[in-house]
Formats: structure tokens, C-alpha cells, sequence
């Protein structure tokens, strides 16, 4: 199993959902990053999303988008970003550890040189936005045949047509975007996201973590008692720049508040049958 996959069949076995934190590397400084992803460790997140930062972030709101020129201001690479997963995989050799972004800076040296170098580096997985299910080609068979995971995403908008599409050559976990638009700028109803989640869980085994949306604990906790998987990014990456803007410890801002995103998520279903 991968360190994806036995993550989450653990998480499941605990009766447990997981929580999936994305961050964008680079922001505030690419010397903070690493402090930030050992934060996210310590405080009970279960895999790791790290942003490439891209001037043209088309799925993503303001929060994120902001940190992506921060990052890119500072010099932020992608070899600066490999570097940084090489040193988290050293430390934390069990957490699993994601690529998320767009074609741009995944392709332009060839896919095959990604694959290789992300694998090098030690990430599990790889989220490309703006790739579509139907070209997978461009990318997504130099991922899989570095054994790294090619993460999916549904949306709204994924009807039964497409679905199958999307799930072809999926691994890892399959993300659904609960929301028709742009990061952390609204949510989903709980009905809704609930519904899809059991449309999705129909049609594969993968497990489904949702996103797009989900700012507070309180809405970490209601997603994770239907989902495998509860995924916030905006909120953390606004917890890093109010830090960072008022001369305070991002990483200690990032632990405090993703230590009570864990706590929600993680003990959601307890609740429950409580």
C-alpha cells in the first residue's frame, strides 16, 4: 500500500475520517515553509497538500492566489519546492505528501522529468488542476509510472457520463470539489455534499475527501461524518499571512488552528453515536 492508501485505510479502521491540509509552499518565505509542514504534522493532519505557486491559479479565490505571489516574490521554484519535500520526507517518513497546482510548471521540462524528480523528492501524490481526466497522456502516465498517485477531481458538475472518465487511472483518493467556483469563497450544503459523497462512493473504492469551502471546525466536523477525507486550504493559508503580517509565528498560528480542525474532523463520528 502507498502512504496514501494506508493513511486512509487506517483513519477508516479507527472509524475516522482524515483531514487534508493544503498549504502554499514558498509563502510567507521558502526558509518558513518547512516549519509550517512540521506544524501541520504536529498538529494531527493526516496527508499534506503542498501548493506550487503559479501566477495564473485559475480554480483558486483571493487567499490563495495572494500567497502565490508572495511565494513566487521570494523565489520560489520548483526545484526550492522539491528541496523543501525532500527534507520533509527525511523527517516524517510515514505522512503523505502531495503536489498540487497546474500544468505549467509540472510540464514544461516534460512530464517525464516531474515524475522522476517528484519521486526523487518523495512525494506520494499529484494534483493537477487544469489537466482533464481525458488528457491524461500529458502527465499522467509518467506519475504512475513513477508509482507516485494521480488524485482526481469531481465536482458538481461531474455527472454519470463523466464519472468514469475521471475515475480511469485514479488513485490514491479521489477529491471532490464541493463547490461550482473558486476556492474559500463559499460552502456547500451539508445535504448536498453528503449526497455526492454517496454518488461518488457508489462508482469506486477510492476514498472521497471534499474541499473547497471548509473554513471552520464546525464544518470540518459535519463533512467528516460522510466523508473519508476533510480538506481545508484557504483558512490555513489566511492563518499563515495574518501571522506573517503581524510579526508573528506563522507555524505556531498553523499548529493551534489545525489542531482544532483535527479534533473536529477525527472525532466527528464519535459524536455521532454518542
Amino acid at each position: 500500500m502507498t502512504r496514501i492508501s494506508s493513511t486512509f485505510a487506517r483513519r477508516r479502521a479507527a472509524n475516522r475520517a482524515a483531514l487534508v491540509a493544503f498549504v502554499t509552499a514558498g509563502d510567507p518565505a521558502p526558509a518558513v515553509t518547512p516549519t509550517i509542514l512540521d506544524a501541520l504534522v504536529a498538529g494531527g493532519v493526516d496527508v499534506i497538500e503542498l501548493g506550487l505557486p503559479f501566477t495564473d491559479p485559475m480554480a483558486d479565490g483571493p487567499a490563495i492566489q495572494l500567497a502565490n505571489l508572495r511565494a513566487l516574490g521570494q523565489g520560489t521554484t520548483t526545484a526550492t519546492i522539491l528541496a523543501i519535500a525532500a527534507q520533509f520526507r527525511q523527517k516524517h517518513p510515514d505522512v503523505p505528501l502531495v503536489l498540487m497546482g497546474y500544468a505549467n510548471p509540472m510540464v514544461r521540462r516534460g512530464p517525464q522529468w516531474f515524475a522522476q524528480a517528484a519521486a526523487a523528492a518523495g512525494i506520494d501524490g499529484v494534483i493537477c488542476v487544469d489537466v482533464p481526466a481525458e488528457e491524461d497522456d500529458a502527465l499522467g502516465e509518467a506519475l504512475r509510472g513513477s508509482d507516485i498517485d494521480v488524485i482526481r477531481l469531481a465536482t458538481p458538475t461531474t455527472d454519470a457520463a463523466r464519472l468514469p472518465a475521471v475515475l480511469a487511472g485514479a488513485s490514491g483518493f479521489l477529491y471532490y470539489v464541493s463547490v461550482a467556483g473558486i476556492t474559500g469563497m463559499q460552502q456547500a450544503a451539508q445535504t448536498s455534499i453528503a449526497d455526492a459523497v454517496t454518488r461518488l462512493k457508489a462508482a469506486t473504492d477510492l476514498p472521497v475527501a471534499v474541499g473547497f469551502g471548509v473554513r471552520t471546525p464546525e464544518q470540518a466536523g459535519e463533512i467528516a461524518r460522510v466523508a473519508d477525507g476533510v480538506v481545508i486550504g484557504s483558512a490555513i493559508v489566511d492563518t499563515i499571512a495574518k501571522a506573517a503580517a503581524a510579526g508573528h509565528d506563522p507555524a505556531a498560528a498553523v499548529k493551534s488552528f489545525v489542531t482544532s480542525l483535527a479534533e473536529a474532523v477525527h472525532s466527528a463520528r464519535e459524536e455521532v453515536a454518542a
